[in-house]
């Protein structure tokens, strides 16, 4: 069987770029020359590799790893064993999301992201903490390092503890925090405090992305403010205080607890997103209003059910 072309292994690189991951691997599959240029690290940059059970891969599964350079996992739950097989493996790894369902953490479980000097992303999907998710000895190695955090269905033991750590990430860049209710009851959703959410807007001053959600409506609705925390230094004055956020995203947010002018303060915003759960009959459309400050804004992303003839004064 004849071989493949005699081209120059750049292009072949170039040409694999175009390919998706599933025939990367069916490339890989067909001689040692291709497989050796599809593990080329430029072809693996932004890929994540979901992981689980780390006991079952080989030495040979690693080291193919290590050749593509790869820095992005998700994992599941990982025991002491696997936690140090990550390490002594995948040490450059650069963004480490856990995904899981129906277990209960302690603190010291993350512990272990000390050990990732090169750590930048972190994301926690579907777990329950039944301590502090970011402890203080932890916090001491990420509080330079950590530029993305994504916390989403995870219940804790207390929301404003979350959000007072989150507050000391001083490089923070992108924020996702769509909250549960806190304990182990389905009680009603608690908004984080609107003075705990702007001390935290006031202290990641390099924050550009927040995303937004809550599952669940609180009893009343949110302040005037909730979103614009006004600066200190100008006391008296209606002056924002808070980063220079471009992206916006809510989810979830039912339109009776915001108000009218809730982005007035945001308007360095290009991009807003705004996800509904539902939309209540008789209720005013209030996005020509949350629209109307906002002169930057470049994308606008709709997404709900039933809500078509809701939103048709806003383009009239």
């Amino acid at each position: 069987m004849e071989g493949p072309p005699q081209l120059p292994p750049e292009l072949w690189v170039y040409v694999f770029s175009y390919l998706s991951t599933e025939e990367k691997h069916t490339v890989r599959s067909c001689c040692r020359y291709l497989k050796k240029l599809i593990d080329h690290p430029s072809l693996w940059k932004d890929y994540t590799l979901v992981m689980s059970e780390l006991r079952r891969y080989t030495y040979g599964f690693w080291h193919t790893l290590n050749y593509r350079k790869l820095t992005r996992v998700a994992v599941r739950h990982l025991r002491r064993k696997e936690w140090r097989r990550l390490v002594k493996f995948l040490p450059s790894l650069t963004a480490i999301v856990f995904v899981d369902g129906g277990r209960q953490y302690k603190e010291k479980y993350m512990d272990n992201l000390a050990r990732f000097p090169n750590l930048r992303y972190l994301g926690v999907r579907n777990a329950t903490w039944d301590e502090a998710l970011l402890g203080r000895s932890l916090m001491e190695h990420l509080r330079e390092r950590l530029t993305h955090l994504s916390v989403c269905n995870v219940r804790l033991p207390s929301t404003v503890q979350f959000i007072q750590t989150v507050s000391q990430l001083d490089n923070l860049r992108y924020l996702l925090f769509h909250q549960q209710s806190e304990g182990y009851g389905l009680d009603t959703v608690r908004p984080v405090p609107c003075s705990d959410f702007h001390t935290m807007m006031l202290k990641l001053k390099k924050l550009n992305h927040l995303s937004w959600g809550m599952k669940g409506e609180p009893p009343e609705p949110l302040p005037d403010d909730y979103l614009s925390p006004p600066d200190p230094d100008q006391p008296g004055v209606s002056s924002y205080g808070g980063p220079a956020l471009t992206s916006l995203e809510l989810v979830d947010y039912p339109e009776t607890i915001l108000p009218e002018n809730a982005l007035k303060s945001l308007m360095s915003l290009r991009s807003l997103a705004i996800r509904y759960r539902y939309i209540r009959e008789g209720i005013e459309c209030r996005l020509r209003s949350w629209l109307s400050p906002l002169r930057q804004l470049e994308s606008l992303t709709i997404i709900g059910t039933t809500f078509s003839a809701y939103l048709s004064s806003v383009f009239l």
